[in-house]
């Protein structure tokens, strides 16, 4: 049961902003399960009560999805571990102090995140094959790797690959593996403590490789860029090896300056785009096989066809089928498939882009082609924002042909999509608004 949990966990992430899932989602354990209910343990009673209050429809809506819907949730503050003395702690010469924290060195690097796990196919050879050549040249032939990707589609199995990569040929490599967020998080907490000197030496003298992700974080972080900038140049006097992996391009990226834009950009971009027909059912396959299942060749077929988002969007069917075949005694065959994955994926005609811009335009009074113009005033642009957010979590649609609906890049929908998540959890009216809508959309959809 905990699997299914960790899955739903993993549904979950595509539908909450990364700062809502890493502070109120993510720590939520499984302490319990019986056939007919699951305990989940939260922190602290400030956690459980939040969760319970903002999330448990969400929770309810995803275990549906994955055949649980019989079961009865309860929240529980999870017992406290003990911690270990200091004495007990091994001393790391590279962790850099800093009172109030808990605070890690780096993120872990996933164990599954290896090259020999990654399935290349024409969507993401040439990403595959610079990251391949990141990790294993002795000298770097260019200064960094910029990869750019939509969510789920791989940059991060990638960056973690080169890592892996890098201490097998070196296990005395000082690798630090991150997210942009960590970095601000950290220098903030430096600046506060009187530690900036000591934050500057950890990275520009401590730092053999630099790993670090979602750096379209840093959009209008003057003080965070500019320090960043100074860090990656004292880092490519050096030859260090940098890499970076991003949603959108550094030039997209709203108030990000042009010395970090540049700096970004400096070594090799690639991109990875959506996963292929032939990617997907490799994609299937191996992850079928990895989970000991055995699927029919027409539910491999028709998932491949079927469910082309991401592959998050294909390991949450494949755990769904594996769920109800176990726990309900359901046949895998064509028929659960596709009952799997009409939970996963919108079916044809249900809810279409053109749809959700009548519901926006009519909703907020404008008309279609001012929402797909070039115009920038609030009254246009923010029901562009709105509908680029309602489609992409309503739609089955790929950011790029989300923008072409309103004539713009995938990364600007990104953004848009991004902005509005973000924008909700401190905007009531926005929440109320977006909340309206989606149950419109909702009702379409029965």
């Amino acid at each position: 049961m905990s699997a299914v949990w960790e899955q739903v966990k993993n549904d979950l992430q595509s539908d909450l902003s990364k700062n809502s899932f890493s502070l109120w989602i993510h720590p939520i354990s499984c302490l319990e399960a019986t056939e007919t209910s699951l305990v989940l343990g939260c922190p602290n009673r400030f956690s459980k009560n939040w969760v319970v209050e903002n999330y448990l429809p969400l929770i309810k809506e995803k275990f549906e999805a994955a055949g649980m819907g019989h079961m009865a949730l309860k929240f529980k503050v999870s017992p406290r571990k003990r911690k270990p003395s200091p004495a007990s702690l091994p001393a790391d010469p590279d962790q850099l102090p800093l009172p109030s924290l808990n605070h890690r060195r780096n993120l872990w690097l996933k164990s599954q995140f290896t090259f020999d796990r990654f399935i290349v196919g024409q969507s993401n050879e040439f990403a595959y094959s610079a990251s391949r050549s990141m990790a294993s040249a002795s000298q770097c032939d260019y200064p960094s790797l910029l990869m750019l990707a939509n969510t789920g589609l791989g940059k991060t199995h990638l960056s973690q690959a080169i890592g892996h990569r890098i201490l097998e040929k070196d296990p005395d490599s000082r690798i630090f593996y991150m997210t942009a967020e960590d970095f601000t998080n950290e220098m903030i907490a430096s600046l506060k403590t009187g530690r900036i000197e000591a934050f500057k030496k950890r990275y520009r003298q401590g730092c053999d490789v630099l790993l670090l992700e979602e750096v379209h974080f840093l959009s209008g972080k003057e003080k965070i860029q500019a320090e960043l900038g100074y860090t990656l140049d004292a880092l490519a006097n050096d030859n260090k090896r940098i890499v970076f992996t991003s949603a959108v391009p550094p030039k997209d990226v709203p108030r990000m300056s042009r010395e970090l834009t540049s700096r970004l950009t400096a070594g090799l971009v690639t991109t990875i785009a959506d996963p292929d027909y032939e990617t997907r059912v490799q994609i299937l396959t191996r992850k079928a096989a990895a989970s000991h299942m055995t699927l029919p060749r027409e539910v491999i077929d028709f998932l491949a066809e079927r469910l082309r988002r991401d592959v998050r969007q294909m390991e949450s069917a494949l755990t769904c089928l594996r769920a109800r075949a176990e726990l309900l005694g359901a046949k895998i065959d064509l028929e659960l498939a596709k009952e799997v994955a009409g939970a996963l994926a919108s079916n044809d005609g249900c809810v279409t882009p053109a749809g959700i811009m009548d519901l926006v335009c009519r909703y907020y009074r404008v008309a279609p082609e001012m929402v797909s113009s070039a115009s920038r005033r609030k009254v246009f642009a923010h029901p562009r924002n709105i509908y680029a957010y309602l489609c992409r979590r309503y739609s089955d649609e790929t950011l790029a042909e989300i923008g072409k609906t309103i004539n713009r890049s995938h990364s600007t929908v990104l953004y848009a999509v991004e902005l509005v998540a973000s924008r909700m959890k401190s905007d009531p009216d926005l929440k109320r608004q977006v909340e309206f809508l989606s149950k419109r959309i909702e009702d379409m959809l029965k």
